[in-house]
């Protein structure tokens, strides 16, 4: 029996309408009364339900249940509000704009202003650790968004990547990708500043960087992590799980990072650094970027 959706809920059946439900039933064709004592009358019909007087100083329920009513037209070409979770209203998410840098201002204080960071690196870079750190020390309100956890969201059917990259691993990826991106996107909206984690190659900037800005936004800071490859080997084998790759990959991811030299994107060599005083270089990055924002 096809239902339909989003309907309103009927409202609950009165009390006489229970009893009705109880009293006025009408046997199955073909099948004789019981014996017994000729049936009682039928009730009288209740009256006419009254109509309620005007509402009292202090309000409330003095006639019958109100009925539902279809819900509101929309009014948010007028009112301009949109967006909304309940009562609350939210403004709605847009591609995050570049920074509009002000001739003669000082660089602006990176742990105060509302940004969107992308935070690129191998395997083992320490990307979500830093990210997480610069997100939680903030003076601003700041999310961490990471694309490994959103593509993990995927349980039944995961495609993992230590399987091989296939059409299936990639098209997770994208959708993990738009995912990310259209979080970012709201999050900026309502104030709130993101930072993102990918090991975004640079030898494949349609799909890597290119995809991101266009979800995200030409806003986007991409801030490049690259350590030494012994520290991305140590660091990979503290791993466990489907996040821990062989050496040999991650020596290979590690030769394409590579490429990022030269790109114009600001790279953090985090060898000697821990994730503390990363953090604070990161802060420095972002703040140059915010005043002079790299081309890509």
């Amino acid at each position: 029996m096809p239902y339909a959706v989003g309907a309103p809920l009927p409202p609950p059946r009165s009390q006489a309408q229970e009893q009705g439900a109880t009293m006025n039933w009408t046997p199955h064709p073909g099948h004789s009364l019981p014996p017994g004592p000729p049936p009682a009358p039928a009730p009288a019909a209740p009256p006419p339900p009254v109509q309620p007087a005007p509402a009292p100083a202090n309000p409330g329920w003095s006639g019958p249940a109100p009925q539902q009513t279809p819900p509101a037209a929309d009014t948010t070409a007028s009112t301009g509000n949109t967006g909304s979770t309940g009562h609350i209203q939210l403004p709605p998410g847009a591609p995050v704009a570049l920074p509009s840098p002000q001739s003669g201002a000082t660089a602006p204080d990176a742990a105060h202003a509302a940004v969107a960071v992308l935070l690129i690196g191998p395997a083992g870079a320490g990307k979500t650790s830093v990210a997480r750190h610069w997100a939680d020390s903030r003076r601003v309100p700041t999310a961490h968004i990471s694309l490994d956890d959103v593509r993990e969201w995927v349980r039944s059917g995961f495609a993992d990547p230590q399987q091989g990259w296939n059409d299936h691993s990639e098209a997770q990826y994208r959708l993990a990708r738009r995912t990310c991106g259209f979080a970012a996107r709201n999050f900026l909206a309502n104030g709130i500043s993101c930072i993102l984690d990918d090991a975004v190659f640079p030898d494949r900037p349609v799909v890597g960087l290119g995809g991101w800005k266009r979800h995200v936004g030409p806003g986007l800071l991409p801030i490049v992590l690259l350590p030494g490859l012994e520290i991305v080997l140590e660091r990979n084998a503290r791993r466990s799980g489907n996040r821990r790759l062989s050496d040999e990959e991650v020596a290979r991811i590690h030769g394409r990072m590579a490429g990022w030299y030269g790109s114009g994107l600001p790279i953090i060599d985090n060898s000697q650094h821990d994730v503390a005083m990363t953090v604070r270089v990161l802060d420095d990055v972002v703040a140059r970027s915010l005043a002079s924002p790299p081309s890509w």
